[in-house]
């Protein structure tokens, strides 16, 4: 089967979405990318990208067609306005220059809702029905969480969802929250098919390294977060609860690893506190590496701010640490608390109630062993369960082959 997977995110970008198209490949199917280049998360793009090269490149056998696009710069609303326009109009031209054919074309939606709009053409021009795997919520994401209150923009922007949507074949929906609002937008329920998102192979528990051992704090417990530092994950929270532990006389040792908008910024605030000898921040390394930082931690943490769409999403992080038989300290509302509670891989708190997220860690650092080595055979168990690498592909696989 050819497939034609259209991202405005793909490698050297971190997204889950390279996995998946890796794995399509593995399983003896060709597989072309349509993407723009490389920026996020810092809002430049990648060392060697610029806009008169890049034009396709090859990738573990998947061809990478680049489209120009405006970097997101700074991640203000004009930049993302610019860099979520700029894709969708410049990838519809570049769809006309490719020659190859396509069976399906499946279309990785992890926001903006305006990749469609290639999708779309895509569609007509290799007359390829559209899988559309939805990540995020529109217009949902620019209310909720962009902060766009103008009522005719927000309608713009649900009538092109609902149009992308009506083009669709198939809507795949990352959460089962999503559903009820993707219903509310007049899609046919037939049409939704719920697809989670999966990890890597490579996520899983594994034997410490001497050379990860030595650049993590040597006392005390450790609480680890991994991903993007932005506006999303509601680091205040983590400070305030930091500063409540702190305080109380309670050791435990923040380590940090990845990179993002907000990192100067929460780094500051965090000197300003005088907190930074209970701060480690690791900085990015490579996803295959993450197991092996992973295993020296205590806990794993994931927090979100107080926002509708966050409490309808799974955060990917959740099944990475699942993977790695991790228990799981969370901070946040809806499904991802869902699912950890589920799976009784850990301890969930309201997002942004850091009092309530400090008594979940005082109360995890309190059970015994062999507690918290249940919590983290029981997140592998769930994890492969309902998230499953060879699973997921699986059921892509089969969607694609229904008539």
């Amino acid at each position: 089967m050819n497939i034609l997977i259209i991202s405005q995110y793909f490698w050297p970008e971190n997204f889950k979405i390279n996995d998946v198209a890796k794995g399509l490949i593995a399983r003896g199917h060709n597989v072309s990318v349509l993407t723009g280049l490389p920026n996020y998360p810092k809002g430049k793009f990648f060392n060697g990208y610029s806009f008169p090269k890049n034009k396709k490149e090859n990738y573990e056998g998947i061809t990478i067609y680049r489209s120009p696009v405006i970097p997101r710069g700074n991640g203000s609303s004009v930049r993302l306005f610019l860099n979520y326009l700029s894709l969708a109009f410049l990838a519809s031209i570049r769809v006309l220059f490719i020659k190859n054919k396509f069976d399906r074309i499946f279309v990785y939606e992890a926001s903006p809702v305006t990749i469609g709009i290639p999708a779309i053409i895509a569609k007509y021009r290799f007359n390829a029905p559209i899988y559309f795997w939805v990540q995020d919520l529109w217009p949902e994401s620019i209310t909720a969480a962009g902060g766009v209150k103008n009522k005719y923009v927000i309608n713009l922007v649900d009538n092109l969802t609902r149009f992308i949507y009506w083009q669709s074949k198939k809507i795949l929906v990352q959460s089962r929250a999503f559903i009820p609002y993707i219903l509310n937008q007049k899609v046919n329920k037939n049409k939704i098919i719920y697809l989670p998102n999966s990890t890597e192979k490579f996520y899983k528990k594994v034997d410490p390294n001497n050379k990860y051992k030595k650049i993590m704090p040597k006392d005390g417990p450790i609480l680890m977060f991994a991903g993007n530092i932005g506006e999303a994950q509601g680091f205040n929270t983590i400070i305030k609860s930091a500063s409540y532990l702190n305080d109380s006389g309670v050791k435990v040792n923040w380590v940090i690893l990845g990179d993002g908008s907000k990192r100067e910024l929460i780094e500051g605030k965090i000197t300003d506190l005088g907190l930074q000898k209970n701060f480690f921040f690791l900085g990015s390394y490579p996803s295959e590496e993450m197991p092996y930082f992973f295993v020296h931690a205590n806990a794993m943490l994931v927090t979100l701010k107080k926002n509708l769409i966050f409490s309808m999403t799974i955060p990917n992080k959740i099944q990475s640490y699942m993977a790695c038989s991790k228990p799981i300290i969370a901070n946040l509302d809806g499904e991802g608390g869902r699912v950890v509670l589920e799976a009784e891989c850990g301890l969930v708190s309201p997002s942004e109630d850091f009092m309530s997220f400090s008594k979940s860690i005082i109360t995890f650092l309190k059970l015994s062993s062999d507690k918290k080595e249940v919590m983290g055979k029981n997140a592998r168990l769930y994890f492969e369960t309902e998230f499953e690498r060879e699973k997921q592909l699986d059921n892509i696989i089969n969607i694609f082959n229904e008539e």
